[in-house]
């Protein structure tokens, strides 16, 4: 029939379709998985953090962020800012905004570096060509002039190269030769000059470098000269080198905790101070190590490592160490590297670890934390799940706010972020969006998702109403007086539950009425309010039998949570008041809370049930569990299922069948023949299209066929066609569709007078595919609003006059119902020939980027292939399709979350949030500048220009398409 449309309609709505959809990857929240490399520009206030997967990060002010990629996976292991100052001279100026050496592991190689936003980015990332001869780079020193970089590698060499232009200078290197003539003979020989451990330049001297080998020589290299001005001999392994401000003293760091500070600004050097901090026992090597001068008092000295190896070997330790002030900072994962900012004095210590990134105010006493901005561990727990809730009403989000204010971080630092590079030139966010993830240790924590930045706003623990393992008194944050060493632990990543079964798996909120819902592992179902006080009060749970009594049923998994029975003192924030306690405790599958009628409905692998918060009544109570379905008896926590159980039971059924096979393989020889001939004729006889598969039938014996999967409340007709009636709908594993009418009474009444539920309808799906999501769609075809969303006149009511619709997902295709009748109207199967599958489903609204007054609902569906499908409402007609996810990513498809208005998260990594987009109007993306510190002395009229450019110290630096 394609032939016969009007081509004229065909390209209008192609039209249409561009104005309205549009797949960007625009940002990406969270911490860098798996960092490998810090570095940080004083002039340009900029961070930059290497991956081990090859990516590179740049952070500024908040809402500055651009990101780098190699098109190899090689892992990043130095990141050097070159200084800049000088670079206006050269006929290149106009493109050296900024640039930054990468050293790649295990040598570095021209690799080609991909720019995220690309094109006319004014930062110019360069991968070093480093000589044929190199092996291995260790140690990398930018000189100060901005136009050498010196090489140390493994064999001893130091290669000294021009830049931009990336030239060996191979007159200027200092070869092992060169070296080894200068150092007496009786310094052990030429075994010490193995491997350049570290590359220092002196401050006051730029002609001056020392060159500090790793079996324990230091030699003081003049450039100009190209000779040795003074040899120092440690006598054991280096670790690092730091020459002080002032030129006249270099400290070094050695692999037994020690470190050494020599006098070299006389003729004669002379080792003035040897100290091992920790002890005279056996220490770890200090990494690093950094003496910073301030106006009046003592300098500030701080090294990583250092400590005694049989007590505190595997703590992740920077000590610090101001006038009579010392402190070891006990951080949660293995340290990466570590730099000061400076302010006249030292005002902070950005620390890079292996799962998060720790800032620490050296102004204010007692050196307290610095909230970041950006970089937040998202995993500081691991994520178990996620819900976004869209333009949240400004009184709800002033109440959260207060709790950022005043209970969230209370021993956090005053002081702004430090890190204030660039200029972020995105507007105001037009509306405010929440992101709430859900958490193994029994947390919610809440994100302000309205931005680049996702901005930590308030945390919420379930723990409190339950007895767990964890023990009150044991606060880690706290150290013992006198301790030695004197112990602060910081960081919040803590990836230990003190019991599995608080991980929350479902959440749900009504952003009008300020009630929460939280589901666990356990079974467990909170109902929450939002208070401004405190309050001590007794959640009493109710427990629901979704069993029914039936027999033979034995539950092998975990026991559900102890419940307090005496009153628990609640912080003000979401403080719960009603619990709903499932039985057997399994895992929470489906959730949602109708905050007009006061009701929560949930479900889980053996059933759903419905729930008055109001009266605190069970309303509804269906079991939907298989009596053939063993596995949903086992639990996820169940230890029973063991390696060996798996193997034996393997092994049975291939022996059962082997026997099956044996005795009825004569019999039933002649009748399988004839059913595959049977089966071969119907198929040759069917007219299947060819990007569509024929579905297969899913036998009822399959395991889980009874967990339900999706849960729905609406206000349609189920009996009659001209009263709309309150209903419960929910879909299962097995392709099953219960829906029931609900009797709400008056509201004068709604106190006194229960909740009734009827059942109304079920539908059991042809090729039993489970059903993932259920929409009503009313008169002019639009979805349900919301509860309450009328009410607060944030939607148009529902057209009520014509019929209705029942829009049925299930795994492989969308079908649409007639209401109250509920006869099949329409379908659309997505299941071809690749086997898609659908994972994830939700309703958005698509505002074309030309007309304000034009827009369209559309279902946004993620498959099992990574593939995102925008589907038309109501005519369920594909639209538009984009790859998204990788189909290995299993967790990342998992993890998926829609938003209400065309864009999504899903997680790239267990610490990152991918932000994605379909919408043309509805995009969230770094808008930033960055201006170009220029040389003292210079002007701009001097400077040269790019072509088409009216300044070269300022351009725009956005795109909207990151790959």
């Amino acid at each position: 029939m394609k032939r016969f449309r009007r081509h004229g309609q065909e390209s209008q709505r192609d039209r249409l379709k561009q104005e309205l959809f549009q797949f960007n990857k625009t940002v990406e929240h969270g911490f860098p998985h798996q960092p490998s490399a810090l570095g940080y520009s004083p002039s340009l206030q900029l961070l930059a953090i290497g991956t081990r997967s090859g990516a590179i990060k740049l952070y500024g002010a908040p809402g500055v962020e651009f990101m780098g990629l190699h098109d190899e996976n090689a892992a990043v292991t130095q990141v050097h800012f070159l200084p800049c100052q000088q670079l206006w001279r050269k006929k290149w100026a106009h493109s050296e905004i900024m640039q930054i050496i990468v050293s790649c592991s295990p040598a570095l190689y021209k690799r080609q570096l991909s720019i995220i936003p690309p094109s006319d980015l004014p930062l110019l990332l360069l991968l070093l060509s480093a000589p044929p001869s190199v092996t291995r780079v260790t140690a990398v020193l930018a000189h100060s002039s901005g136009e050498l970089l010196l090489l140390g590698t493994e064999g001893g060499h130091v290669f000294v190269v021009e830049v931009p232009g990336f030239r060996e200078l191979e007159e200027r290197n200092i070869s092992l030769d060169q070296v080894a003539s200068s150092v007496p003979d009786d310094y052990i020989g030429r075994r010490n000059l193995e491997h350049v451990e570290a590359l220092q330049e002196n401050p006051v001297n730029p002609n001056q470098v020392v060159i500090g080998y790793g079996r324990g020589l230091m030699v003081i290299w003049d450039l100009e000269r190209q000779c040795a001005v003074h040899v120092l001999n440690l006598g054991i392994c280096l670790c690092s080198v730091w020459w002080t401000e002032d030129g006249g003293y270099i400290l070094s760091s050695h692999s037994d905790g020690s470190y050494c500070q020599w006098m070299v600004s006389g003729e004669d050097e002379d080792e003035e101070k040897s100290d091992i901090p920790y002890g005279h026992f056996p220490c770890k090597a200090i990494s690093k190590i950094v003496q910073l001068p301030t106006e009046e008092g003592p300098p500030f000295l701080l090294f990583s490592g250092g400590m005694p190896r049989a007590s505190y070997g595997d703590r992740h330790c920077i000590t610090v160490i101001h006038s009579k002030t010392h402190v070891a900072l006990d951080f949660t994962s293995r340290i990466i590297d570590f730099f000061t900012i400076r302010d006249g004095d030292p005002s902070a210590l950005v620390v890079l670890v292996e799962e998060e990134l720790v800032v620490i105010d050296l102004q204010t006493e007692g050196w307290p934390v610095i909230q970041t901005p950006y970089l937040v561990p998202l995993h500081s727990s691991a994520i178990t799940c996620s819900h976004h809730v869209s333009a949240i009403p400004l009184k709800l989000w002033e109440r959260v706010i207060v709790l950022l204010l005043n209970f969230s971080f209370p021993l956090s630092s005053m002081q702004p972020w430090p890190i204030t590079g660039g200029q972020n030139l995105a507007p105001d966010p037009p509306q405010r969006d929440l992101l709430l993830t859900g958490h193994e240790d029994g947390t919610v924590r809440f994100w302000d998702a309205s931005g680049v930045c996702l901005y930590p706003m308030y945390k919420l623990s379930t723990a409190g109403v339950f007895h767990t393992d964890a023990d009150p008194n044991d606060n880690m944050n706290q150290g013992t007086e006198g301790e030695w060493p004197p112990f602060r632990k910081v960081g919040c990543f803590d990836p230990y539950s003190d019991d599995p079964r608080l991980g929350v798996q479902k959440i749900h909120l009504c952003k009008y009425s300020g009630y929460l819902t939280i589901a666990g592992t356990a079974g467990q179902i909170l109902v929450l309010e939002l208070n401004d006080e405190a309050a001590e009060q007794t959640v009493e749970a109710k427990v629901v039998d979704l069993l029914q009594g039936q027999e033979g049923f034995r539950w092998k998994g975990h026991t559900r949570l102890d419940v307090r029975e005496e009153p628990v003192l609640f912080p003000p924030g979401f403080q719960p008041f009603a619990l709903v306690q499932c039985q057997p405790p399994a895992v929470v599958t489906a959730l949602t809370l109708h905050s007009e009628w006061k009701l929560v409905a949930f479900g889980t692998s053996h059933g759903f049930g419905l729930y008055d918060y109001q009266q605190k009544n069970n309303v509804l109570i269906k079991c939907t569990l298989n009596p053939t379905d063993q596995l949903a008896m086992e639990g996820p926590l169940s230890r029973v299922k063991s390696i060996k159980k798996s193997l034996r039971q393997s092994f049975r059924r291939i022996r059962r069948s082997r026997v099956s096979l044996r005795k009825h393989h004569v019999h039933n020889a002649a009748k399988l023949q004839e059913a595959n001939a049977r089966l071969e004729a119907e198929l040759a006889e069917m007219e299947l299209a060819p990007v569509q598969r024929k579905i297969e039938a899913r036998s009822s014996d399959d395991s889980f066929t009874g967990l339900v999967r999706t849960i729905y409340f609406a206000d349609t007709f189920l009996s009659d066609s001209s009263h709309s009636t309150p209903s419960l709908w929910a879909g299962t594993n097995g392709g099953c569709v219960f829906a029931y009418m609900l009797r709400l009474p008056p509201v004068e009444h709604r106190a006194e007078e229960p909740v009734t539920a009827q059942p109304a309808k079920e539908i059991q799906l042809m090729h039993r595919a489970p059903v993932v999501g259920i929409v009503v769609l009313d008169g002019h075809g639009a979805p349900l609003p919301e509860p309450l969303e009328v009410a607060h006149d944030l939607a148009r009511s529902p057209d009520m006059q014509g019929s209705h619709h029942l829009l049925v997902i299930s795994e492989e295709q969308f079908k649409v119902f007639t209401l109250p009748k509920v006869s099949a109207k329409m379908k659309l199967k997505l299941t071809a020939v690749d086997g898609s599958r659908v994972r994830r489903v939700g309703v958005a609204w698509f505002g074309s980027n030309r007309s304000e007054d034009y827009g369209e609902s559309g279902l946004v569906v993620l498959t099992n292939q990574g593939d995102v499908h925008v589907v038309s409402l109501p005519t369920v007609k594909m639209q538009v399709h984009y790859p998204c996810v990788r189909r290995e990513d299993v967790s990342g498809i998992a993890s998926c979350v829609f938003t209400k208005h065309g864009q999504g998260f899903y997680l790239i990594s267990p610490s990152e949030f991918e932000r994605f987009s379909l919408s043309t109007r509805c995009v969230v993306e770094p808008r930033c500048l960055v201006e170009v510190p220029l040389h003292p002395g210079s002007s701009n009229k001097h400077r040269p220009q790019p072509d088409g450019a009216s300044s070269a110290h300022s351009e725009k630096t956005t795109q909207n398409d990151f790959s």
